[in-house]
């Protein structure tokens, strides 16, 4: 099921984080997980699911992606500790 999601990735507890956008979460963090995902995130190994948001639309998914991008990392790490404060990795909550 197609889904808009905004989420981060660590690569460690207030390690380096990578956030991005999908519509289909688990199979994009698996992609991650596998290396399969180049880029930033691979390049940095932020495999642990952090903090997800789910979306209505993908144009409000890509609209928030935005804003945590161009905001402090301060600002995600406390998202990150408000809903998850043990960073645990959330990907086996989901599948």
């Amino acid at each position: 099921m197609k889904q808009p999601v905004v989420y981060i990735l660590a690569n460690k507890k207030n390690g380096t984080l990578y956030t991005g956008v999908t519509s289909n979460l688990i199979q994009r963090v698996w992609q991650h997980k596998q290396g399969i995902a180049s880029g930033f995130a691979s390049r940095f190994d932020c495999t642990k699911l952090v903090w997800f948001e789910v979306h209505d639309t993908m144009g409000a998914a890509i609209s928030r992606e935005k804003q945590l991008k161009g905001g402090p990392r301060a600002a995600k790490v406390a998202l990150i500790m408000v809903g998850n404060p043990q960073w645990e990795d959330l990907y086996d909550g989901l599948i």
